[in-house]
């Protein structure tokens, strides 16, 4: 099979096998440039790991702090000569590398808000890791099949209290268009807090400390995003914001609730990156476009690996304090939203149209990191080549 991208909007339903290895191969020597860091984590679980944020964490620790890891994570593997998802190659490729620089790997495929899936990580911890130091939560989900009610809770990417018309782009035509976001209803409000909140968060946590799995001093991290004020109607002020506030509002109870007893939990604001949740969101792919072209000229731009890095070294290990904003959340994204950054990509908005938006946009940069999220455009891979796709499976 020769295998290209099929992108549909904002996804692509095609995943090459080789390519993600190597996307993932690229941010193991990333990390392992970086260094040792030291005091890291020696047994972690991220709940949300086969890509984007949660793949980095699990590369940053593993490379960066020689750690043992349990991943969580709900992709649909390869069968009957069917592609695997992006996701699935990846985990596949980590776990082959981790094993082979003698770490353990281990793999949770399911639904990851189930009481299924954390009865067998407990289990598996218990078996295997003994207790988990750090907890990686950066679960991205657009449904949710509650455990305790039976009900199917789906998010939604809109306003509250009004709607919202503003530019964005059409990623498949590099289009700058008007897009209208409409106002939520107090249960699609109530839904996307249900998937996209802290709920599950915390009985993650439940679960470990009742199983015996949290080792003393352990940390638990959830990602988030904040942005400029382009973006808050859609985002910040929206229902993906309203389901944010309910994860930092989470976070803010298990820091107190593990003090007494263990260690900490708090949520880093991560920089804008093209992901696939991201991806999906009006507005965002504009801006990101835009942010890419400025903090490029500047020196500045980092990819999920390089932010996961700096977590792990400059804030919550090698002899480092967790910084705080008034929020309480630690700030990766503090590159981003720099006063001169920003003040250059609010004036790229208000110019971007479709006869400047070649000039003004890094769309070039935009689209590969797209299409390196299924594993296209990575050096070293023929793309051309016939793919065995039974015989490019890697065990989980």
């Amino acid at each position: 099979m020769i295998i290209r991208p099929k992108v549909r909007g904002f996804v692509c339903v095609t995943a090459h096998p080789f390519g993600c290895a190597a996307h993932v191969k690229r941010q193991i020597a990333a990390a392992e440039a970086a260094g040792p860091i030291k005091d890291g984590p020696k047994s972690v679980l991220v709940v949300g790991s086969s890509t984007g944020y949660g793949l980095a964490s699990r590369i940053a620790a593993t490379f960066g702090c020689g750690a043992d890891s349990l991943g969580i994570f709900f992709e649909r593997p390869p069968e009957n000569g069917r592609l695997a998802t992006a996701g699935w190659y990846n985990s596949a490729a980590f776990s082959e590398a981790a094993r082979q620089a003698g770490r353990k790997a281990l793999n949770l495929n399911g639904d990851a808000f189930s009481d299924e899936i954390k009865a067998r990580a407990v289990e598996l911890i218990k078996a295997e890791l003994g207790k988990i130091d750090l907890i990686v939560y950066s679960l991205a989900s657009p449904r949710r099949n509650h455990p305790k009610t039976g009900q199917t809770h789906r998010s939604v990417l809109k306003c509250i209290g009004q709607s919202y018309t503003t530019k964005s782009l059409d990623t498949d035509k590099n289009l700058v268009t008007e897009v209208t976001i409409g106002d939520a209803t107090p249960t699609e409000i109530e839904d996307t807090i249900a998937v996209m909140g802290g709920e599950d968060w915390e009985w993650w946590i439940d679960a470990l400390e009742e199983g015996g799995v949290l080792a003393d001093g352990a940390t638990t991290v959830a990602y988030s995003y904040i942005g400029p004020e382009v973006t808050w109607p859609v985002y910040r002020h929206g229902t993906i914001g309203r389901a944010k506030e309910d994860l930092e509002a989470a976070a803010r109870r298990l820091d107190a609730r593990l003090k007494s007893t263990y260690g900490r939990a708090f949520v880093s604001i991560n920089k804008a990156l093209v992901t696939q949740a991201s991806s999906a969101i009006p507005v965002v792919p504009l801006y990101i476009s835009l942010l890419y072209k400025v903090m490029k000229a500047k020196g500045l731009h980092e990819g999920c690996i390089e932010q996961m890095v700096r977590l792990f070294k400059t804030q919550m290990y090698g002899g480092s304090a967790l910084d705080f904003d008034d929020g309480g959340r630690v700030r990766l994204d503090d590159l981003e939203m720099r006063p001169d950054v920003q003040a250059e990509v609010a004036d790229l908005w208000l110019r971007a149209n479709n006869d400047t938006l070649r000039e003004l946009a890094d769309l070039d940069g935009y689209h590969a990191d797209f299409l390196t999220l299924f594993g296209f455009g990575l050096d070293g891979i023929d793309y051309e080549a016939d793919v065995d796709v039974e015989s490019a499976l890697v065990d989980l």
